[in-house]
């Protein structure tokens, strides 16, 4: 599907979505300003930003193979987490001057222990992060919150107040607003901007400086305004699933003539559909409330699945949706019990779903462009 806006900006972003380190990330580092990465959308980013450092999400983008990293991971485990690490093995991250890895699940809790053996990362930690929404965990977490400060205080020779703190919720939440008004284009009925785009500005978010990212984002949004919408498409489309950062995965389905309108996703809506309460008297309650309990939550958090169902329910009556695409990298076992429970709504709904296990990289193209073809056309698309 073309684009229909002429945006430097645009393009910006989709560079920078498709590579790792970034200009914008060598700037950051000539300047002397330290590099943070992480693996999963629930790390509290606000501790990092409050730090002083850039917080860059980790992926995989660029990965062809896992000769490296098949020595600490087998073939059954996530092809997400065997590419990421495997390009940290062959030097990928050498930028990064730290690193934190949230337990979300198995496979990622292993990679602190192969990255703290095998990589000279000056700083390696690993947080706990609980499964259940209630206030015992939100105690809790704001105590990990806690030992983290504390360690990059330590290593970075910083200071994190409350102030910083708060600074830092504000600044985030901007970035969250700002991505919401993205979303709002795509409501309309001929959007100008695609799910290929999209994917690529909000990936964006997580590999440059924030400030930076928010001016841009605020010029794009400009743009759009006088940008002409498109027309030419079968049905309106969701994304649902986990961990999926690749413009080129939604390129292939948008050019079977299905638009990306909108989706629950990682690198998506879940990392900024809420925002952190502001002006609270204590900070790190407000940021670990936030974690644990208030946004939208993936299939590993317990007791919270009535919330997810209906948070995609709005999202199609919303945004207008025809069809939804549920992706699940393969082996991931949380999205795998999701997959299966979800598919019984989706039939009360009465709403298509089309179900696709994948690698991470973007490999049996043809296969998926066979499916999504075979998908709207058995929805009846224009």
């Amino acid at each position: 599907m073309d684009s229909k806006i002429d945006s430097s900006v645009l393009k910006e972003f989709s560079e920078i979505a498709r590579m790792l380190a970034n200009p914008t990330i060598d700037d950051w580092k000539k300047q002397g300003g330290n590099v943070i990465g992480y693996y999963c959308t629930s790390m509290p980013v606000e501790i990092l930003t409050a730090a002083g450092c850039l917080p860059f999400r980790i992926r995989g983008t660029g990965s062809t193979d896992t000769d490296f990293s098949d020595a600490c991971f087998s073939s059954i485990n996530c092809s997400f987490v065997r590419h990421s690490f495997n390009v940290a093995l062959s030097g990928g991250f050498d930028f990064l001057d730290g690193i934190i890895v949230l337990n979300n699940c198995d496979n990622v809790r292993r990679v602190y222990d192969h990255w703290r053996r095998r990589l000279k990362t000056p700083f390696v930690q690993i947080m706990s992060l609980p499964r259940k929404t209630e206030e015992a965990q939100v105690v809790w977490f704001r105590d990990e919150i806690s030992n983290l400060i504390k360690a990059l205080e330590e290593q970075f020779k910083v200071n994190i107040t409350d102030e910083k703190l708060s600074d830092a919720i504000k600044h985030h939440n901007t970035t969250r607003r700002l991505q919401r008004d993205l979303y709002e284009f795509r409501k309309m009925d001929d959007p100008p901007i695609t799910g290929a785009e999209t994917l690529a500005t909000t990936v964006a978010s997580t590999a440059m400086p924030g400030e930076l990212y928010n001016q841009k984002l605020t010029t794009l949004l400009n743009e759009l305004k006088s940008a002409k919408g498109h027309k030419e498409y079968r049905a309106r489309l969701m994304v649902l699933g986990g961990e999926l950062e690749n413009p080129a995965f939604m390129e292939v389905i948008e050019g079977q003539g299905g638009l990306i309108v909108t989706d629950s996703l990682c690198f998506g809506t879940r990392m900024f559909w809420r925002e952190i309460e502001e002006g609270e008297d204590d900070p790190l309650t407000a940021i670990s409330r936030f974690y644990i309990s208030e946004r939208p939550s993936c299939p590993r958090v317990f007791g919270k699945y009535e919330d997810r169902s209906g948070f995609v329910k709005n999202m199609i009556k919303d945004f207008k949706v025809d069809g939804v695409i549920l992706e699940r990298l393969t082996f991931c076992d949380p999205w795998g019990f999701e997959q299966f429970t979800i598919k019984n709504e989706f039939d009360d709904w009465n709403i298509p779903l089309l179900m696709i296990d994948r690698d991470y990289t973007l490999s049996g193209v043809g296969q998926l462009k066979t499916r999504v073809q075979a998908f709207l056309e058995a929805m009846g698309g224009k």
